[in-house]
């Protein structure tokens, strides 16, 4: 079995229609979700929503890949050290 890493994905949405998309990749991948925060910003017309993970490097790679494909959204992942 693969070690878990703990990571965190930022992500910026400024294409509402992705919305939908992207909520239902965190549910596909919902059992290695510890927690989410989402901060629409309605001057801007964007939501800023931060992810954080436990789970396989590969596994968070690919769902920051999925992510990082949709269009209008912005994302960074940050892995941590231990």
């Amino acid at each position: 079995m693969e070690e878990s890493r703990v990571a965190i994905i930022s992500i910026i949405v400024e294409e509402k229609e992705s919305v939908y998309m992207l909520n239902d990749l965190l549910h596909e991948y919902g059992s290695h979700i510890i927690g989410r925060m989402g901060i629409p910003h309605r001057e801007k017309g964007i939501n800023i929503i931060s992810v954080v993970l436990d789970a396989p490097q590969n596994t968070i790679s690919a769902l920051s890949g999925k992510i990082g494909r949709l269009k209008g959204v912005s994302s960074k992942t940050v892995f941590a050290k231990v």
